[in-house]
């Protein structure tokens, strides 16, 4: 991994650390890549027997990188590569046979609403929320959230956040059931790395098998679901909408 996915593996616990602070970890091009390839790894990994995903600085992951999206509206073989990650990121992540607990550290936006929801715990400090603006955008939500949030909350909670894609401060995203703890800021991580280690001391044969099982349902929803509405947020990017809303963004942030 380069320095954008920072893994640090000690005593079976891998810390895999979103590291863009300037950019509130926003996934640009080497950052997307790096999270379809470090799942498969640590899969493959006997020494790891559990994972805590996090976030470098003040964001857990601040969304899709705006120049990366740019890039994509007219480059259709990065905009194909680009959605071809998002499958491996999502049918990866949620084959990990040993648990991932996240620490969401601040804001959780876009993909990061998705990584939180594909962990198996999720500890949210107490100053950040979630938001999932992809159809405010113009784009298809389909790189987790509707695979993930019906499952965890309510059908009628999943299409509200969704598809008006309004904040979700910590404290109800605990209410719904999107997160199981929340913390004072700055503790996110050694919350999260605790619950790594008493995962990480179980048996670990029953740990796997048990996730297998409570994940059916959500394999189920990726295997059905996941390839048709990634082939739907990738003609997203020639909708006239998408378009003018991504250039008022770009505006904005320069």
């Amino acid at each position: 991994m380069g320095d954008e996915l920072l893994v640090a593996v000690d005593d079976g616990i891998a810390v895999v650390t979103l590291n863009r602070p300037e950019s509130l970890n926003a996934t640009d091009e080497a950052l997307h890549g790096a999270l379809a390839a470090v799942w498969p790894r640590l899969s493959a990994d006997p020494d790891v027997l559990a994972i805590v995903l996090t976030g470098s600085g003040r964001a857990f992951s601040g969304g899709g990188d705006l120049d990366l999206l740019q890039r994509m509206t007219g480059d259709l073989a990065l905009r194909e590569r680009i959605m071809a990650e998002g499958v491996d990121i999502v049918e990866a992540m949620t084959a990990v046979p040993v648990p991932i607990v996240a620490a969401v550290n601040g804001p959780a936006v876009g993909l990061g609403c998705s990584l939180a929801a594909m962990s198996d715990l999720v500890v949210m400090e107490e100053q950040a929320y979630y938001a999932d603006p992809h159809v405010m955008l113009g784009l298809v939500a389909a790189d987790g959230g509707a695979l993930t949030w019906p499952l965890l909350t309510s059908l009628l909670r999943a299409k509200e956040f969704l598809l008006l894609g309004d904040r979700l401060p910590a404290a109800q995203a605990l209410e719904l059931g999107l997160a199981n703890r929340v913390v004072p800021t700055g503790t996110a991580l050694d919350v999260a790395t605790e619950l790594a280690r008493r995962l990480a001391a179980l048996p670990p044969q029953a740990v796997r098998e048990t996730k297998v099982a409570l994940n059916t349902a959500l394999r189920a929803a990726v295997d059905s679901v996941l390839r048709p509405s990634i082939d739907a947020e990738t003609r997203s990017f020639d909708e006239p909408a998408f378009r003018a809303n991504l250039a008022r963004m770009l505006e904005r942030s320069r």
